[in-house]
C-alpha cells in the first residue's frame, strides 16, 4: 500500500506555514514527504475529531506539567510524568463534547 498523504499539526517541526521569517523554507519534514510524493495536509486547529485524540496540546503540557513541577532526577521526572499522563488521558475537553480521549 502506497502513501499518498499525511496529516500533521501545525507544529514548526512539519511546516513554516505560521512562521513570519521561514514561511518559504520547506522543513525537513515537508521535503522528506514531497520525495516520494507524499502530499502534507495540515490538521486545521480546534477540529473536533482530532483534538485530545491525535495529540493533547503541548501548551497545556507546559502549563498544567512542567512549569510547576520540580524534577530531581530522571526516575522522578518518569513517575511525576506517569501520573500526569494518567489524569491528562482522562481529562474531558470541549471539542469532544466533554468526554475524555
Amino acid at each position: 500500500m502506497d502513501i499518498s498523504a499525511a496529516e500533521t499539526d501545525n507544529g514548526f517541526k512539519f511546516t513554516n506555514r505560521f512562521s513570519n521569517s521561514k514561511r518559504h523554507l520547506p522543513t525537513l519534514f515537508e521535503a522528506a514527504a514531497a520525495k516520494p510524493g507524499i502530499r502534507h495536509k495540515l490538521i486545521r486547529p480546534y477540529t473536533p475529531r482530532h483534538n485530545g485524540k491525535a495529540e493533547r496540546s503541548h501548551r497545556e503540557d507546559q502549563k498544567r506539567f512542567y512549569s510547576c513541577h520540580n524534577f530531581y532526577s530522571l526516575d522522578d521526572f518518569a513517575k511525576q510524568l506517569a501520573v500526569h499522563n494518567r489524569r491528562s488521558i482522562n481529562f474531558p475537553m470541549r471539542p469532544l463534547h466533554w468526554l475524555s480521549p
